[in-house]
This record gives C-alpha cells, structure tokens and sequence, in this order.
C-alpha cells in the first residue's frame, strides 16, 4: 500500500535516562588539635553544587494504539482493516511508541479510497548538562515541523498553528503526487510539556475516484491531535 511521505524515523530516538547529581560536602573532626589556620582552610572547601534542571512533568506514554478512540478511527478510515492498529516496536515504551492504521474501501468501477493514519509519542525526561525535559522536547518539537516542511515534492504547503492543543501545535497540510495519484497530507506536531505527539493523516483517490478534500482531513487530524494529548495526559493521571 501507498505509505505517507513523512515517515516515523525520527520518532524513535530513545529519551535519555534522568540523570540527578546531588552535591554535598563532609566535615572531619578526626583531628581537634589542629591549629585555627588550618580549620579556617578545611571549612572553605566547600563542595560545588552540581548543575539541577527541573524534573519532568509526565513520567509515561499512553499505549499509541490506544490514543483515539474506536469511533475516531472509523470516522477518519471508515474501512480500516485493523482498528487495532499495528505498534511499533520500542526499547522502551515509556519513552517512545508508534502505531499506524491503513484502510482501502472498494468502489467497484468508481475506483477506491485511501487513508493512512500514524501516530509518534515522544517524551523527554531532564538531564543536567543537556537540559530540562521540557527544553528537550520542545527542541525536538521545533525539529518535527521542520520535517513536515521539508517534504520533497511537496505542493500547496500551509502551516498554521492549532489552538487548544497541549502547549503549542501546529498543523502542516500539502499535496505530492506518487505514482500517478495524488496524495492530500496533513500532519499535526503537538506538544504537551515534555511529551511531542505526530500525527501523520493523508489520503488518495484511486484508480479515478474522486480526491479526499484536504479541509476534511485536516479538521479530522487536528481533533485526532488533541485525543492524543488527551491520552497522554490521562496516562499521567
């Protein structure tokens, strides 16, 4: 089947593992005969406190499959051949996961109709010396919608910003052409603090059926954008 031009690589890099330094320092009074200078210079080797970065809001991810809900997937790919969807493999599915639906409804002598739908969770814990978790995803957030910018052979391309989404998001919308169809693409980058969820929605008229309109996918993407940040906030519970 056809696969949407934007794909899920960039997802699965691993979130470091929280690093927390704590510092301190000790005292010694094995030696109470020592001479007031030499008190004086133990006293003032005190420790230097090692770098902290705040903690990270959300500790989990929501099961990707899980993050719509059965009547969102129907709606969004009416003949969908698995509602269960297909997961991704992950290292650790605290840090990151993948899960993507296909359907291809028949029309007989009108030709088909179809829809791909992906979603990528990203969550990002704090390191010192790298940054707070939230810092960290909001960097990789700022790198996703660059990725959605930058599809080659991408026509018609609108960004726009989509309120009520988790912290900040964004919803790119394109057409390209593969194989003598042509594809409408929508995909949503949202944030919620240190979690960054991609939504990649698109769909094709086959074999002369007619276009899906681009406007409906869209408006179907970014309600799928904000059950995804719904769930990842109800995973956090």
């Amino acid at each position: 089947m056809h696969r949407s031009a934007k794909r899920l690589a960039s997802l699965l890099t691993c979130a470091a593992v929280p690093v927390l330094l704590v510092a301190g320092c000790s005292g010694s009074d094995s030696d109470s005969s020592g001479d007031a200078s030499s008190s004086a210079s133990a006293s003032g080797k005190t420790g230097k406190p090692s770098p902290t970065v705040a903690p990270a809001k959300y500790k989990q991810l929501p099961n990707p499959c899980e993050a719509f809900a059965k009547g969102s997937i129907k709606k969004m790919l009416p003949k969908v051949k698995d509602a269960s969807g297909e997961q991704g493999k992950s290292s650790d599915n605290s840090a990151h996961g993948t899960c993507s639906w296909n359907s291809s409804d028949e029309q007989g002598v009108d030709g088909t109709q179809f829809r791909w739908l992906d979603i990528g969770y990203q969550r990002y814990d704090s390191e010192p010396g790298v940054g707070s978790a939230e810092k960290r995803a909001t960097e990789f957030y700022t790198k996703q919608v660059s990725a959605g910018q930058a599809v080659k052979g991408a026509k018609k391309l609108k960004t726009a910003k989509t309120a009520g989404t988790g912290d900040e998001s964004t919803a790119i919308t394109y057409d390209v052409k593969k194989e003598g169809n042509d594809f409408k693409n929508t995909t949503v980058v949202a944030r919620l603090s240190n979690i960054v969820v991609t939504i990649n929605f698109n769909g094709a008229g086959l074999a002369g059926a007619d276009a899906p309109k681009a406007a409906d996918l869209l408006k179907q993407a970014q309600a799928a954008a904000k059950e995804a940040v719904t769930a990842a906030t109800k995973a956090n519970a």
